[in-house]
Order: C-alpha cells, then structure tokens, then sequence
C-alpha cells in the first residue's frame, strides 16, 4: 500500500509498506478521507516533537477491514479516530487529564497515521458513524474535538461577547460553537472570504485585523479564543479581553517560539490566561455532532486532493484563503 511518511525534518514523500494486520484490540481501517492540518506542516519543519520515519495523518475516517482478537466492531463499520492514547496509569492520567499523560502515544505523530490507504489503530480509538455519513465530514471529527475542549476551557455564556482569532477550521469551527451557545462572536482573520463564511456561520461581526476589533468592542470580549497559532494574536488575545475576562490559547505556535505578555495588565484586570491542548474525552460528542448535522462542514473543505499530492501540500504553506484540504487515498 502507498502512505506518505516523514522520513526526517524536511524529508517527506509517498513509499509503499506491507499492509499491517492488526493484533489483539486492534482494527485495521481503510481510509476514506483524512485531513491535513496545521501541524503536520510544523511537524515537517521541525516545529512539533514527533519520531519519524512515521506516516502522517492523525485526522481521518474510514471502514474497518478487518479487527484483532477481542475486537466487537462489526467489519463494514465506519469510523472516526481518537488519534491520543493515553497510558491510564500515570499521575495526569489518574487524574482525568489524558491529554497531558506523561506517556501520550498520537496517531500520526508517534505512530503510523491515515494518510494512507489503510491504518492500523487501537480498536478504542474508533469512534463509530452513520453508515451514510460522507467521510469528509467524518475526517473532520478530530479537529472538532479539539475545538470543544477549547470551548469547555473557555465556557461562553449566554449573551457573552466572544473574539475568536483565526479563520481555519479551528477558528470557523469554534465561531459556531460559541454561536449555537448564544454567545455574540466576532471572528478576526485578514482574509475576507473568511470573513463572510463566518458571518454565514453565526458571527455577528468579523474585523480583518486586532485593531479593527479593539475599535469596534473597545470594552473588550469576555472570552477571546486564540485559534491562529501564530505570535501575533497570541499576544494580543489577552489585550481583547475584557476586565474579569478570559483568554484560551488553542493555536499551536512552533515549539521554542516565544511572545511578550504584561502580567501587569493581567493582575490589574483580572484576565485569566488558559490553553487548551488536545481533545480529553470529546471526541466522542465531536463523533456525535457530526452525525447529527449540528454544524457547517462543507464550506469548510476547500479542496480534496489524491494521496500523491499530499507531500506537496504539507510541505507548502496553505493556499490564501484556503480552510481545510482532505486527502482521498
């Protein structure tokens, strides 16, 4: 079967491997559609610790083939992976907070992933959908997940003013969900065509830069959700908030990069300053979302593009304007 794997940083190209057979526990699934996101082109570069040679892909969906013994999955079942395995037994683990277990295993990253005609995943990572599902929409269950648990830190209320930094899909993700919370969001992104994708979505207003928003809710927002992963709106999402408000860190800036904050403005106004990493125990309600119909997916999905092109498109930044790009083996 053909897979893209990074070979080393800067290293990255389609070779074939013997398909895998899964062992006890496991599932053997063939991909229907996986998504490139952001960090796989910060683990291209060097900028998100990873053990290549790996094959990429921790966003994906497809049929289980085939499980291991002790394996209940019916074969034919569509599925959406949890691509985070957790240890269980260290000390964040026994606390709830999978996300930072000191052993953290991740699909895509530490272990062959779904860029790829077929993957090999732990049968408890398998998240089951509709029959009649389009697999891009289920691709798109792991960034959801991360989204939610951004949105869980950040709690948006009724009425709320809501920033959120950042038009990719975990940007345009995030505007809905605080929208269908009755929050009043703004989403900031210099693109304009994300802008009025956003204001389709559920914002209320959209500004092209952080002046421009600072200018239309000079009070500040009571939640600001940082969705861009870049040292830019890093640094200024605590400056939108407003007194007594709160900040959440959901963007992946590269490992080492570093931004100025003034703790004095955070003591003086009280502003809380959160991050949220990974997607602890939801990407179970993302799987059910989805399902449901409950959010905006297709304009999401800017093009779809065989696995040979892959390589290509996680070595080069994302096209303008462009949200999500899936991959069809």
């Amino acid at each position: 079967m053909q897979v893209v794997q990074l070979q080393s940083i800067g290293r990255i190209a389609i070779v074939s491997r013997l398909r895998p057979r899964p062992g006890p526990g496991e599932v053997l699934v063939r991909i229907e559609a996986a998504g490139i996101c952001g960090t796989d082109r910060h683990l291209f570069k060097g900028e998100f610790p990873c053990t290549p040679p790996v094959t990429l892909g921790h966003e994906f969906c497809g049929i289980v083939e085939s499980g291991g013994e002790g394996v209940t999955i019916p074969e034919g079942t569509r599925v959406t992976c949890d691509p985070n395995i957790a240890c269980g037994t260290c000390a964040a683990c026994l606390s709830g907070k999978v996300n930072l277990c000191a052993r953290l295993v991740a699909i895509g990253i530490h272990r062959d992933g779904g860029f790829a005609e077929y993957a090999l995943i732990p049968a408890h990572r398998a998240f089951a959908l509709p029959a009649d599902l389009d697999p891009l929409h289920g691709a798109l269950a792991e960034p959801l997940a991360c989204c939610l648990h951004g949105v869980d830190r950040g709690g948006p209320r009724l009425g709320q003013r809501v920033v959120v930094l950042g038009g990719g899909v975990i940007g345009l993700l995030t505007v809905q969900l605080c929208a269908q919370a009755g929050a009043e969001v703004m989403l900031v992104t210099r693109n304009a065509g994300k802008r009025m994708l956003a204001m389709r979505m559920g914002a209320a207003v959209a500004a092209p830069g952080v002046a421009e928003a600072a200018a239309l809710w000079p009070q500040g927002a009571g939640l600001v959700m940082e969705c861009a992963g870049v040292a830019e709106t890093v640094q200024a999402a605590p400056r939108l908030a407003a007194r007594g408000g709160r900040a959440v860190i959901v963007g992946v800036l590269p490992a080492g990069k570093t931004v100025a904050i003034e703790p004095f403005d955070l003591l003086v106004r009280e502003v809380d300053l959160l991050t949220a990493f990974l997607n602890p125990f939801t990407q179970g309600r993302a799987t059910r979302l989805i399902a449901e119909g409950r959010l905006q997916l297709d304009p999401l999905i800017s093009r779809v593009i065989p696995l040979t092109e892959a390589p290509a498109a996680i070595a080069t930044p994302a096209r303008p304007g462009e949200v999500k790009v899936m991959v069809r083996p």
